[in-house]
């Protein structure tokens, strides 16, 4: 018995399952955020424009009867006794599922946004930390202007340089390696030319 309660508390404390239950109820909160928005601000626009170009009041007043209509004792239609297909439902479900997938989407895109913007201000942190530490290591002193002027343009002078060394090889890789493509317009190229 104690084994299993030991092998019970390995397996909850284990990052995973933590992250998995944080991931349930963080997703539940977020769940309802999107059907707010959803449902009480979006889906009653949508309805009423809908509503105004079928004609009807409400999408729940659209149906098509697959047979006798049949009437309760106050002359109201009792669905109930009918057959019939709700339109106004179908329509609605698909509101729903339109509005809740766009709804995620901007949500999901705003969040990865702020994810990649974090991304790049991280990565020029760490090019600034490593440019101040190669500074230093070459004598260069931050409050000596025209040194870390010298030091970025040569940097920059560096980087031209391997980038044009870089499409360099990747011409001559090509050259030496040509695609059926790159043939087939070399083969195009010399009928053209007789």
């Amino acid at each position: 018995m104690k084994k299993f309660f030991s092998e019970f508390k390995k397996f909850i404390t284990r990052g995973n399952v933590l992250d998995m239950a944080v991931g349930v109820i963080v997703g539940g909160a977020f769940t309802a955020i999107v059907n707010g928005m959803s449902n009480f601000v979006l889906k009653p626009i949508i309805n009423y424009l809908i509503s105004r170009i079928l004609g009807k009041d409400s999408l729940s007043e659209i149906y098509t009867f697959l047979g006798e209509k049949a009437y309760k004792a106050d002359g109201s239609l009792d669905l109930e006794n009918c057959f019939y297909i709700d339109w106004g439902s179908l329509i609605n479900a698909i509101i729903n599922f339109l509005l809740i997938a766009f709804v995620l989407f901007v949500i999901v895109k705003v969040i990865n946004n702020l994810r990649e913007d974090n991304n790049e201000i991280k990565t020029k942190r760490k090019q600034a930390k490593a440019d101040r530490k190669a500074m230093k290591s070459q004598g260069i002193k931050l409050s000596d202007e025209a040194a870390v002027a010298a030091y970025y343009a040569a940097k920059e002078a560096k980087e031209a340089e391997e980038k044009a060394a870089a499409e360099e090889k990747a011409r001559l890789e090509k050259l030496a390696n040509p695609t059926t493509e790159d043939l087939l317009k070399e083969i195009r190229d010399l009928l053209k030319n007789k």
